[in-house]
C-alpha cells in the first residue's frame, strides 16, 4: 500500500486573520459555504463529519449532510432510532466538522443538540426526493440486517406501500439541530503553520481569537 507517511501537500489556497472575518460565526460560514456551493470542484459541499458520544463515553463519527444554517445552529436530519440518536438520547452534545479539501479550509462547531420540531421536518421531508422518502421508511438504519437481498424486500415492500399519492415523514424520523457554543474555521498554510480563528460568545456577543496550529 501506499505509505501514508509520505504523503505531502503544500496549503497555498489563502489565508485568514481575525481583522477581516465576519463579526458572527454563521455569517463567516455561510461566506465559505457559499464559496464552497458554487465550486464544481467541491462535492457535497454540505458533508459534516459528525462526532457523538453516548452514556459509555465511546465517540463515533460519521458523514451526514447538514440541511439548514442558520444562527440558532446547523440542522441535519436522521432515524430517531440510529446509532446516533441513541447517543444523542444520552449524551446531547456532539461536534461536526465542515471539510473543503479544495480550498483547504475547514469549519469545526461544537454544542448541545436539540431535535427540530415536527413542523420542520414534515416541511423538510416533503421535499425530498421520493426515493430518499421511500428510504427513510425502508431502512431500519444502525441495525443488522440479513443481506443485501433482505433490505431490498424492505424497499419493495415501502414502494408497494405508497404507490400513489404524498409519502408522509416516519414517525420515527426527524431533524436535529447542534447549537454551538464554539466554532473554528481553519484556513492551511504553508509550513503547517495554519490560521485558526475561533469564535465563542461572551454575552451577547461572539469573541474571535487566533489559535496556534
Amino acid at each position: 500500500m501506499t505509505d501514508p507517511a509520505g504523503l505531502r501537500a503544500m496549503y497555498t489556497r489563502g489565508t485568514l486573520d481575525e481583522a477581516d472575518v465576519a463579526d458572527t460565526w454563521v455569517a463567516q460560514l455561510r461566506l465559505w459555504f457559499d464559496t464552497a456551493a458554487a465550486d464544481p470542484a467541491v462535492l457535497e459541499p454540505n458533508a459534516i463529519q459528525l462526532a457523538t458520544a453516548g452514556a459509555d463515553g465511546q465517540p463515533t463519527v460519521r458523514t451526514v449532510l447538514a440541511k439548514g444554517i442558520d444562527e440558532r445552529g446547523i440542522v441535519f436530519y436522521t432515524n430517531y432510532e440510529s446509532a446516533k440518536a441513541r447517543d444523542l438520547g444520552e449524551n446531547p452534545r456532539a461536534s461536526a466538522v465542515f471539510v473543503w479539501l479544495a480550498h483547504q479550509r475547514q469549519v469545526r462547531l461544537t454544542g448541545p443538540v436539540s431535535k427540530v420540531d415536527r413542523a420542520a421536518t414534515e416541511a423538510y421531508f416533503a421535499g425530498r426526493p421520493r426515493e430518499s422518502q421511500l428510504g427513510a421508511w425502508a431502512s431500519p438504519q444502525s441495525r443488522v440486517v440479513a443481506s443485501r437481498a433482505a433490505l431490498d424486500e424492505l424497499a419493495a415492500a415501502v414502494e408497494a406501500r405508497f404507490t400513489t399519492g404524498d409519502i408522509p415523514a416516519p414517525p420515527n424520523w426527524g431533524g436535529y439541530r447542534l447549537a454551538p457554543v464554539e466554532v473554528e474555521f481553519w484556513q492551511g498554510r504553508p509550513g503547517r503553520l495554519h490560521d485558526r480563528i475561533r469564535y465563542r460568545p461572551v454575552g451577547d456577543a461572539w469573541v474571535r481569537e487566533r489559535l496556534a496550529p
